[in-house]
């Protein structure tokens, strides 16, 4: 047997960003420029990504998640109750505040710049969350294709903040079994618009081999 048909390769799903994506994604947030030329933008990046892969012989390709703010902030632009919230704008919100404060001392960047997907609400799609990008990223290849997801681990330990989202859900557990639904509708619908592989990013799994701190809050 050929050693390539033993071995498919990919890429883990992200791409490092140009400085003129970097630029239009402060415009965008910023509102400086509209989503349309954001998306413009995107796409070119993703045209480019796509191009790098097929020069390099990946088997199977992905989009470089240009279309996004992070890994996993970007489902609130798709999710009803849910919020797009700094880490200085959750302080007010967080059950141990000193603890929090000291994750912020530790942390390389401003808590001003990170951004969290909170829960606030009843959580619902209001749009598939992956599906656009599947069928444009179709049409500029023939090979397969892969579409990367948060976890619903990652987001139950991330969403959860109890003074907001108590307001919607009685435990973590609660909010959980609505994002294992979602993520869920979205399968079926990447599925049933014939993408090749789903990837479930679980990061966060690693505290549950190598930290006793599992109930501590987590923040990407």
């Amino acid at each position: 047997m050929n050693v390539h048909d033993s071995f498919r390769t990919t890429q883990v799903g992200s791409w490092p960003r140009s400085r003129t994506m970097l630029k239009a994604l402060r415009g965008y947030q910023k509102k400086t420029i509209s989503r349309e030329e954001f998306t413009k933008v995107a796409e070119e990046e993703i045209r480019r990504t796509v191009s790098l892969q097929e020069q390099a012989g990946l088997d199977i390709l992905v989009d470089g998640e240009h279309r996004r703010e992070s890994f996993y902030a970007f489902i609130t632009d798709k999710v009803a109750g849910s919020q797009l919230m700094s880490l200085a704008e959750m302080l007010d919100f967080v059950e141990d505040k000193a603890e929090f404060e000291e994750m912020l001392r530790t942390m390389d960047m401003p808590a001003s710049a990170v951004k969290n997907p909170t829960c606030t609400g009843k959580l619902s799609r209001r749009e598939p969350l992956a599906l656009e990008d599947l069928h444009f990223l179709r049409t500029l290849t023939d090979k397969a294709v892969k579409i990367t997801l948060p976890g619903p681990y990652l987001l139950t330990r991330s969403m959860w903040v109890g003074a907001l989202t108590r307001q919607a859900y009685t435990s973590p557990e609660e909010m959980a079994d609505d994002i294992v639904r979602m993520l869920r509708e979205e399968l079926i619908d990447l599925r049933d618009a014939g993408c090749d592989f789903v990837q479930f990013d679980e990061p966060v799994l690693t505290e549950v081999v190598m930290s006793e701190e599992c109930d501590r809050r987590t923040f990407m």
